[in-house]
């Protein structure tokens, strides 16, 4: 499936993974939440018409659990998390047009709407399924409330998701060794009767929409395993009170709801349907989104998720089958980030090594800079690490030493020498480098790049220090007063247009810039074309736009994280069974970059044994470079690349074909283990080993522009 780059003539959704409404946000949630606003105000500012919503997901085990656990209704318990919420994120200039919950009407209405027209169509059906049971508390175990052992790879499993080791979503009965999370006694299975989607029946489908899904690499391979092992149908209802009641004969009885993963995605189209109905259709039409197809007879809008990797089945099997069965269109694009690392360990909630939202505003920072540094640090289906001393860095370095240092410089010139932009044309070479600039924005857009997306300012307004330096105006306006005009202009131009591509990234500095410049509304009406309109003739003063990050600063708030690690430590090493149930809780209280804390933070232990130097000097690790690669026939995950690694370019094989887009591979940076024994896999030789980081395959690379051949040392 072919599609128009962005911006197209259909009407756009962004969204993000709901997160479940019951607990603390920290940066780990921010960076899906705030990596989707900076997508969807970059594709304003390529003139798409969009919209992007979201909304708290109040159902299912984990909200049910919490509110036991605090002797409250789960309704009210979750409203309250909802409340604060719808609070938190404007605080971080994350801009919802509509941000509803899974529990209002609109989106039981329009759940029950789909799972009538999906059993209609003969893809649900009934069947008696093994399902976990607590004789001490007389009641049935779904998802959450059972803790057991993952049938595929024998890691902890909690319900629903083994989300410590294979994270692959895990139907009723599925769970080995079941243990009730209510009572810690052993769970027995006993057999229920319940709804089941056939979502095996879309197989072929799946096959072909994931050959055209956009998004991030991971998102479309690792689908493609699931497919090939053989589709499980899955279970739609669950034995609890608390949900959305299966449509039809069994609504209020037994205790059956619908499955969380069910209704929860649905609020992608009932807060859709709900800013539709508070703007009108004139100017934003839910239906042309979700359910019209354009002149083509493709489907008509553009649906962009931006997910936690964790959720990658529910949102490239589960969801697309369920909207094509509905006849609703499919998303045209999965971004897939990955997750959050504190000081390079696992972020974990229950051991207080995190980042809280609130914590992180009360320290007096600026909202935009935590955006930049979370949209700027590594690609989007990457790890990120987080710590005070990065983010001193990257605030001082890019921030304060770079933007900042280039804006104030030109702008204060222009303001002390003409009371604003000078009577100048802007110079040819100028005008071709926020050109080039803009289409750099617009292909990190379409790449699904925010990383890109920052680029294209950071390294505009990196010129503008070059030439600013190159030109040197402050000699310029007694000698040649002509060029010294010509000079600036160009300087107040370029501060323009990184004001107009900042926007997506960091809004309210980029609005401060806008002001300064004398511009009237805001900033982000602005589209591309406006980084290369004339600015105001006149403007007032300017003020820096960015203050530094002193060290001392930086060792407070590094003492601060360590001593509330080590209390919650001391805490948990009091009392062993309490911080297991703690993890439990927690993890079940998470979502996208949180449903991993307890495995992240529970890495692999080091290896007891020690090398020598010596020994160590006998590895030869070598940069190289991907000139090739193309998928091994009958392999499944083999990938035959062939590398350059200076000397000599190796045939290498290895296992990235369902973790990375094999097309993209060409061109990439890698690291080699070069004096490795050769091998013969699928009867094809390969002479060495690209290095990798964890189960999602994070290809190894370096820093700077080190040339293929390079030793590491």
């Amino acid at each position: 499936m072919s599609r128009e780059e962005f911006p197209t003539d259909d009407p756009a959704v962004v969204t993000c993974g709901l997160p479940y409404a019951n607990g603390d946000l920290h940066i780990g949630h921010l960076r899906g939440y705030i990596g989707a606003d900076a997508f969807d105000r970059a594709l304003e500012t390529l003139g798409q018409k969009t919209a992007y919503v979201c909304g708290s997901d109040m159902h299912g085990t984990p909200v049910a659990v919490n509110a036991e656990q605090e002797g409250v209704d789960p309704e009210a318990f979750a409203l309250e998390w909802h409340e604060q919420y719808e609070e938190t994120f404007p605080k971080f200039n994350v801009d919802f047009d509509n941000y509803g919950h899974t529990h209002d009407e609109t989106n039981t209405e329009l759940t029950r709407e789909i799972v009538r027209t999906l059993d209609e169509a003969g893809y649900v059906y009934e069947k008696e399924i093994q399902v976990a049971y607590d004789p001490d508390a007389d009641q049935y175990l779904p998802d959450r409330y059972v803790v057991g052992t993952c049938p595929y790879c024998g890691e902890k499993a909690r319900g629903d998701e083994c989300d410590e080791g294979c994270q692959r979503h895990l139907e009723p009965g599925e769970v080995e060794d079941p243990t009730s999370s209510i009572t810690g006694n052993p769970a027995e299975y006993r057999e229920r009767t319940h709804k089941f989607f056939e979502v095996s029946e879309f197989s072929d489908y799946l096959t072909e929409f994931l050959d055209g899904l956009e998004g991030t690499s991971n998102a479309r391979n690792q689908p493609r395993q699931w497919i090939e092992d053989g589709l499980q149908d899955w279970c739609i209802t669950r034995d609890m009170d608390w949900g959305i009641d299966y449509p039809g004969e069994t609504e209020g009885e037994d205790d059956l709801v619908l499955y969380v993963w069910v209704d929860a995605p649905i609020e992608y189209i009932a807060s859709s349907k709900q800013y539709s109905e508070r703007v009108g259709a004139d100017e934003y039409d839910w239906e042309e989104v979700w359910k019209d197809s354009n002149a083509t007879g493709e489907s008509g809008g553009e649906i962009v998720h931006f997910i936690g990797r964790d959720i990658i089945q529910h949102h490239t099997i589960f969801w697309p089958a369920m909207l094509e069965g509905a006849d609703y269109n499919a998303p045209r694009a999965v971004a897939a980030t990955g997750f959050i690392t504190i000081n390079g360990k696992g972020l974990s909630t229950s051991r207080n090594r995190a980042i809280w939202a609130e914590e992180y505003l009360n320290e007096g920072f600026h909202p935009d800079l935590l955006r930049y540094y979370l949209t700027t640090t590594g690609g989007l289906q990457q790890d990120v690490d987080f710590s005070w001393d990065a983010f001193q860095e990257k605030v001082n370095g890019e921030l304060v030493g770079n933007v900042g240092n280039f804006l104030y410089r030109s702008t204060l010139f222009a303001y002390r020498n003409y009371e604003g932009t000078p009577d100048a044309d802007v110079s040819e070479e100028v005008r071709e480098r926020i050109q080039d600039a803009v289409e750099q924005f617009r292909a990190g857009v379409n790449d699904y790049s925010l990383r890109d997306v920052a680029g294209a300012t950071t390294e505009l307004a990196k010129f503008g220090n070059e030439y600013i330096q190159r030109n040197e105006p402050w000699n310029l306006v007694d000698d040649d007063p002509e060029e010294a005009e010509q000079v600036i202009r160009d300087c107040v131009q370029i501060a323009k247009a990184v004001a107009v591509l900042l926007e997506p990234i960091a809004p309210d500095k980029a609005q401060q810039v806008w002001e300064q410049l004398g511009e009237d509304g805001d900033v982000a009406d602005a589209l591309l074309e406006h980084a290369l309109e004339a600015p105001p003739a006149e403007f007032d003063e300017p003020v820096e736009l960015f203050d530094k990050i002193e060290d001392d600063r930086v060792e407070e708030l590094n003492e601060k994280l360590a001593e509330r690690v080590a209390a919650a430590s001391d805490d948990q090493d009091a009392d062993a069974d309490d911080a297991e149930a703690e993890d439990d809780a927690d993890a079940a209280s998470s979502d996208d970059g949180d449903a991993a804390d307890a495995a992240a933070a529970d890495l692999e232990a080091l290896a007891d044994e020690r090398i020598g130097f010596e020994e160590f000097q006998d590895v030869d690790m070598r940069v190289g470079r991907i000139e090739s690669a193309e998928g091994i026939e009958g392999a499944d995950e083999l990938v035959r690349l062939e590398v350059d690694i200076g000397v000599e370019t190796r045939q290498i094989v290895a296992g990235l074909k369902q973790l990375h887009d094999v097309d993209a591979l060409p061109g990439t940076k890698v690291v080699v283990l070069a004096n490795l024994e050769k091998a013969e896999l699928f009867g094809v030789e390969s002479n060495g080993m690209v290095l990798a980081a964890g189960e999602q395959a994070d290809l190894l690379t370096t820093h700077e522009d080190a040339a293929p051949g390079t030793k590491i040392k």
